[in-house]
């Protein structure tokens, strides 16, 4: 009886050998993870960008922009807008201009801005702010891309190409999801803003690297150059 009780007493516990197997699998796993920790800023901003562009395609198909009975409602398409503000630096904004007042580099107003869906602040710049500092904390810290990913140049080509070097193209979409360029200043609804061919947006960071996104004609769907899985 007591031999059968002291057997009762014991617990369960880890062998040397296996608290040893244990932490050989943790340095391991740790020696896996150490690279990856260091920032991929080209990887980030790509990702960033897309994504950017895609929401602004997804507030199209959702938020319905078209007036019919105006002559100008398709300057009201969300679009994203890539241009520069102080010291030469790069930022976005995502918008629709509602009141249909908008200039040919489509551009609108900051109560007419998409919000940030993570902290709640417009996607949205304008020139009484500091750009290179990151705003004044009122807009979303996404739309200032040199600051935060080092992108020093965008190069709008095909479909959405840029009207100037300040500029540096836009693109909107219709409540169909298609792309339209140019529509800032369209006076009637013809549809002439429907992009034909593949618009790409070429971003180059502060050590020279680059990527590419490109968005297709008629479906908008965009990608990254390269990653066929983005």
């Amino acid at each position: 009886m007591k031999n059968k009780n002291f057997i009762h007493l014991l617990k369960p516990a880890f062998t040397m050998l296996e608290l040893i197997m244990v932490i050989v699998i943790l340095g391991i796993l740790s020696s896996l993870a150490i690279p990856r920790m260091d920032r991929d800023y080209k990887q980030e901003a790509s990702d960033s960008m897309l994504s950017h562009i895609r929401y602004t395609q997804h507030l199209a198909l959702t938020d319905n922009k078209h007036k019919f009975d105006k002559a100008k409602w398709q300057q009201r398409f969300w679009r994203i807008v890539f241009s520069t503000c102080t010291g030469d630096n790069r930022y976005f904004m995502i918008g629709a201009d509602d009141d249909m007042e908008s200039s040919n580099n489509a551009f609108f107003d900051r109560n007419e801005s998409a919000i940030d869906p993570s902290t709640s602040k417009p996607f949205f710049w304008t020139s009484g702010q500091a750009c290179p500092n990151g705003g004044d904390g009122s807009t979303s810290e996404e739309v200032f891309i040199s600051k935060k990913y080092g992108i020093k140049t965008i190069l709008a080509q095909g479909g959405c190409a840029g009207t100037s070097a300040t500029t540096m193209g836009h693109i909107g979409f219709d409540n169909f999801g298609r792309p339209h360029y140019g529509f800032g200043l369209s006076t009637q609804p013809n549809y002439n803003s429907f992009i034909t061919q593949p618009c790409s947006f070429t971003f180059t960071l502060s050590d020279d690297e680059t990527f590419t996104i490109t968005i297709e004609p008629e479906t908008g769907y965009a990608q990254i150059v390269g990653q066929d899985d983005s």
